[in-house]
């Protein structure tokens, strides 16, 4: 403070506190400019940074910094690299031989070989596990087979009756030699108590945490989650798809089941998902590695059903499942279906998608009627008018949360797994995803899709202005904030 004339000048002090917090802001949103991210990105975080600027400031700083990407991640993308290259050899570079694929299949599967070293495997056997009372019955069964190892790998893990099932099949496993590795998100795993992550480490289970973060509260900020799920045993069965360790698969939520899709694989493809599982392992683990041959044993499998395991993350330069989407959408001529819990496409996808029902294209897309995030929820619904002119068909679940992954084009090619429709999965998360070109899976998935949409409503130009007048106001400050959620 200035001291003038014996009298304190508290508006020379204004001014300083003033021109600071000016330069700080500016400096801040400088910095959000200089990380080059995604413009919708930049524009969310300066919008926050404007409108709140001393905790906006503290946000940004804590959560929104490219600079702990950068660092952590390179590193992991060269190890990664490095053991996969070990793993699977001259299967990173070429496609195999007796593959006899249609040109735009063979044009995507090249894509995700080179932005993803997704590795094409041809002999597989799947089955389609909807929603908890299907899934975990046949996951369960099979843990409780495990000889060797159960290797473990989910976004969430929450204490309640599921987990306790799990623990008790997983403790006796381990009591019987059998090695059990566990992998949770910190942000996802909130709701795992300490002391069940005690009981586990105790009964003989390796547990470790994915980039543990400390500010719970602001947890839903946190960037570069792990939003994997991924469950391997005896390196034979593997599973994966959008369903985590949580009461509300089994028990629903308010307003009916919480409504997802889950796989179980069985043949070549299961030693991709161990592939997955063992660069995660190294890095949660500061190194340690599992390339044995007892990890990847040969499979008896004989039965074609061509597939990838695709994954992206912000150790890798390409965001390459949003390729696939848009490959995928680009190449479809008869139809395209999607189901996600969040429509929060970026210009690419949203164009591809606008492009495909302009063109004649059947494109139907289900989401939630109501969401498990408001803001979220508004964003999604921001994006309903543009598909509407397009011609897009877009359906509001109404039997539950609708959390399940999938898009199913022109009965022949599917994709199930962890990603989203948003901002999150395309940049900022660790995703994985089956891509499978194989007509009988497709069509179940088709049909299970046209299944739901018997318990959605279909939204029409007529229809949809007469929602709420908050939802119109809230829509496109939502989606201006979208990206930070």
């Amino acid at each position: 403070m200035f001291l003038i004339s014996g009298v304190f000048r508290f508006a020379d002090l204004w001014t300083i506190i003033s021109f600071t917090y000016t330069v700080f802001v500016v400096l801040t949103v400088i910095a959000v400019v200089a990380d080059r991210r995604e413009p919708v990105k930049t524009l969310a975080w300066i919008m926050v940074i404007t409108m709140f600027p001393v905790g906006g400031m503290i946000l940004f700083l804590a959560f929104g910094r490219n600079h702990r990407k950068e660092r952590t991640f390179m590193q992991k993308e060269l190890f990664d690299h490095e053991i996969m290259g070990k793993i699977c050899g001259d299967q990173l570079r070429q496609l195999p031989e007796n593959a006899h694929l249609s040109s735009p299949d063979k044009s995507l599967i090249t894509l995700m070989l080179n932005n993803s070293r997704a590795v094409l495997t041809l002999n597989n056997r799947l089955n389609i596990l909807n929603n908890g009372n299907e899934c975990f019955p046949v996951l369960f069964d099979q843990m409780r087979q495990a000889k060797e190892f159960i290797h473990i790998e989910f976004f969430g893990i929450e204490s309640g009756p599921l987990f306790e099932q799990m623990f008790s099949i997983l403790a006796e496993r381990a009591s019987q030699g059998v090695e059990v590795r566990i992998i949770y998100d910190s942000v996802g795993g909130r709701a795992l108590r300490r002391h069940d992550i005690k009981r586990m480490k105790a009964a003989g289970m390796d547990v470790r945490c994915f980039m543990p973060v400390f500010f719970t509260r602001f947890s839903s900020l946190a960037n570069y989650r792990n939003h994997r799920k991924i469950v391997v045993v005896d390196g034979k069965v593997g599973f994966t798809g959008g369903m985590n360790i949580a009461d509300r698969y089994i028990d629903g939520v308010r307003g009916g089941i919480w409504r997802d899709v889950h796989l179980r694989i069985e043949g070549e493809a299961v030693a991709t998902l161990q592939t997955i599982f063992v660069t995660d392992w190294a890095f949660v683990t500061e190194g340690q590695t599992l390339e044995s041959p007892r990890y990847f044993p040969s499979t008896d499998i004989n039965h074609l059903c061509p597939m990838q395991i695709a994954t992206s993350g912000p150790d890798s330069p390409y965001a390459s499942i949003k390729h696939s989407y848009f490959a995928a959408i680009s190449k479809a001529q008869e139809y395209v279906y999607i189901s996600t819990p969040y429509l929060l496409p970026d210009e690419a996808v949203l164009t591809a998608l606008r492009v495909a029902a302009l063109s004649g294209v059947d494109v139907r897309v289900l989401i939630p009627v109501r969401g498990d995030n408001l803001i979220v929820a508004w964003a999604s619904y921001s994006y309903v008018d543009t598909l509407l002119e397009a011609g897009v068909k877009v359906y509001l679940y109404k039997k539950g949360f609708n959390h399940s992954k999938f898009i199913v084009i022109d009965d022949e090619l599917c994709t199930v797994g962890s990603a989203n429709l948003d901002y999150r999965s395309f940049q900022d998360d660790f995703e994985v995803q089956a891509i499978l070109y194989d007509n009988d899976i497709t069509h179940q998935l088709r049909d299970h899709f046209l299944a739901d949409l018997a318990d959605s409503d279909l939204i029409t130009a007529e229809s949809w202005p007469r929602r709420s007048r908050l939802s119109k106001l809230m829509e496109p400050v939502a989606r201006l904030l979208a990206p930070l959620f």
